[in-house]
């Protein structure tokens, strides 16, 4: 049984999706879907990133786009200054 829950995707274009989520009583992942580990530079060991290996209870790219929203434009160009406050009035 899926467990169902809205969710915003902004890659390729903003959809509103329906996706499935972790089992939470899944023994493999605790509910959290995947299992992050560390890894090291294979010359130095020294830490080189985190990766992501996904459960197989739960497919994170099987989802449902119910609506594609709009692009966030705004007219007459950037409101913005240069010290990242709007010059717009409040009204």
């Amino acid at each position: 049984m899926p467990r169902l829950r809205l969710r915003v995707l902004t890659w390729p274009r903003r959809l509103l999706v329906l996706t499935d989520t972790p089992r939470p009583d899944c023994p493999a992942c605790g509910g959290e879907g995947g299992t992050e580990y560390d890894y090291g530079a294979p010359e130095t060991g020294e830490y080189a990133g985190t990766d992501w290996d996904p459960c197989p209870c739960w497919d994170e790219n099987r989802y449902w786009v119910l609506l594609p929203l709009p692009r966030l434009r705004r007219e007459g160009g950037n409101p913005w200054n240069a010290n990242g406050y709007s010059d717009e009035p409040p009204y």
